[in-house]
């Protein structure tokens, strides 16, 4: 690939050009808001001049609702030989393809399963996409170069490609991204009238459960109308599970002692599907996950703490698999869980301990 067209230049569109550019590719940028094309050319994600002719490739990264009219006008105008698209969600945006008379044989459905709790070209950045799966979904009669040219762009953005038809993909974001991000905001809003001390106890579980609920309201409400009905299927079994977990806590409050069991027996059970199903998870560069063990720091919030404690874990030769930081609240302080190998955890621990690290 040698040149693209990056069709709307928030965080998605903007991180796809930088990637590209990395890559030597030449890009040129268009949006409606002229404020964010120039700022995503100053960063260095392309030119805003129009190509003098048609481009290997063209990107549109506008909301789900705009992928098919957006599709259509830039195919009039014969912009590319190619197009796509990095809409979250897939089955709309192909059927307003469809609707629209488009040329969905020199067209393919993307979505890099990649992005961040603020929008806009400021937040972009060229490795967003490493080791992220990026779904894509040909058409019934998507050519095989138009594929091949989509699989390109995956590779040039350092991501895994993972070819799905449209209607899966979108049961599948639902289940693992928009349904856990409806819940995670009611749980956040439960939050907004709440008495201050209650919200100061919050500590690591909240912030982690919570954390996604931070992201552009107006963004995830294009995403969730273009997948509102999967979504409210799996809201809808949740209340089920919901109304059982609350019969079983329910039966553990009560004076009689077979109904606590068995309430007990009820919430047990659950709590542990539950863990079934965090175990499925798949972990780093997408593999079936491992087991770790966790050596728990406590770190001062100074400036080079965290890279002084890299630099000693990597001297005693034991390899940080994964991270977690949690900050004390009211305190100039916090603890890294440090994730190592199966057996690790003695030879990581006693030497931060002789580097003075508690």
């Amino acid at each position: 690939m040698h040149s693209a067209l990056v069709i709307g230049t928030g965080l998605m569109g903007t991180s796809v050009a930088l990637a590209l550019r990395a890559r030597s590719v030449t890009v040129h940028l268009r949006d409606v808001d002229v404020a964010a094309v120039r700022t995503a050319a100053s960063l260095g994600a392309g030119t805003p001049q129009a190509p003098a002719g048609a481009v290997d490739l063209a990107i549109v990264a506008v909301p789900p609702p705009l992928v098919g009219r957006v599709l259509a006008d830039v195919q009039a105008e014969g912009v590319a030989r190619h197009y796509t698209d990095v809409a979250s969600v897939k089955a709309e945006p192909q059927n307003d393809a469809v609707a629209l008379n488009c040329d969905t044989s020199r067209y393919i459905g993307g979505h890099p399963m990649a992005g961040a709790s603020r929008s806009g070209p400021l937040t972009a950045r060229g490795a967003l996409f490493e080791g992220r799966m990026w779904v894509l979904t040909p058409t019934a009669d998507t050519t095989t170069e138009t594929l091949n040219v989509a699989l390109e762009l995956v590779a040039l953005c350092g991501a895994v490609p993972v070819l799905m038809e449209a209607s899966a993909h979108d049961r599948a974001v639902a289940l693992v991204s928009h349904a856990p991000h409806v819940v995670a905001s009611l749980v956040a809003m439960g939050l907004e009238k709440a008495e201050e001390r209650a919200v100061s106890l919050a500590g690591s579980g909240l912030r982690d459960l919570t954390r996604i609920a931070e992201a552009d309201p107006r963004l995830w409400l294009d995403i969730l109308s273009a997948n509102a009905g999967i979504v409210a299927d799996l809201l809808e079994e949740l209340g089920s599970d919901l109304e059982q977990m609350i019969l079983g806590l329910r039966a553990m409050a009560a004076t009689d002692e077979a109904k606590r069991g068995s309430g007990a027996e009820i919430v047990e059970g659950m709590l542990r599907r539950g863990v079934a199903g965090r175990a499925r998870i798949s972990g780093k560069h997408g593999i079936q996950p491992e087991r770790f063990e966790v050596v728990t720091v406590t770190i001062g919030d100074q400036p080079g703490e965290l890279a002084r404690l890299f630099t000693d874990a990597d001297r005693a030769g034991v390899n940080v698999e994964d991270i977690r930081i949690e900050h004390a609240t009211g305190q100039l302080a916090g603890m890294v869980h440090i994730s190592v190998g199966q057996g690790l955890a003695d030879r990581l621990k006693h030497a931060l301990q002789a580097r003075g690290w508690r």
